[in-house]
């Protein structure tokens, strides 16, 4: 009799011991498994945290880029920009030197001999000294030079080129007498920068 009882007990109890050993087999697995969904998820959030940092510079730069080009165009539409010197304090003379550097390495470089130059800094009837005399700085060269025509051709060339406002007054051109080839220059040209 105590079987029978027993008999009724059997399958519940068996159920039990199956969800038992079932619980033992498959928690561990489960347990495992989220903790590679959580492991997962936090590389989602820092690497959707490095996206937006990434994306935040990238706006930055293409902000900057848009910036630069918008005030890129400005210059252009104002015309070439004003030489600036690298140091502030300076007086016309060394503030000059470094314009002048590059108009002098143009003169080298197109082979033109240079036979004087003559140096007017911050003239009082430029117009710049006058109006904004507190803000640019001025020279006016008066140079002599000697070429032919192909070199003082490619010196003008590179000189419209040149990256920073000049002011080109005159230029009277005679040819040598002894050599119809040989040019003698008057060169009148102005040189500004910024203080």
């Amino acid at each position: 009799m105590e079987n029978d009882k027993l008999k009724h007990f059997l399958i519940p109890i068996l159920l039990l011991v199956l969800v038992f050993v079932g619980l033992v087999l498959y928690v561990p697995k489960v347990l495992e498994q989220w903790q590679g969904y959580k492991v997962v998820e936090e590389e989602i959030s820092t690497k959707q945290a490095t996206v937006q940092e990434k994306q935040k510079l990238l706006d930055d730069y293409v902000a900057k880029a848009e910036q630069e080009k918008a005030q890129e165009q400005a210059n252009k539409s104002e015309g070439k920009p004003f030489y600036k010197p690298v140091m502030e304090g300076m007086d016309t003379e060394a503030v000059i030197a470094g314009e002048f550097a590059e108009i002098l390495q143009l003169v080298r470089a197109n082979k033109i001999k240079v036979r004087s130059i003559k140096y007017d800094y911050d003239p009082k009837d430029d117009a710049f000294v006058q109006n904004a005399g507190a803000s640019y700085n001025v020279a006016r060269l008066n140079m002599e030079m000697i070429a032919n025509y192909a070199n003082y051709d490619n010196f003008l060339k590179e000189l419209y080129k040149h990256e920073h406002f000049l002011d080109i007054q005159s230029a009277e051109i005679v040819p040598y007498r002894k050599n119809k080839r040989v040019l003698l220059i008057n060169f009148k040209l102005k040189l500004y920068s910024k203080k």
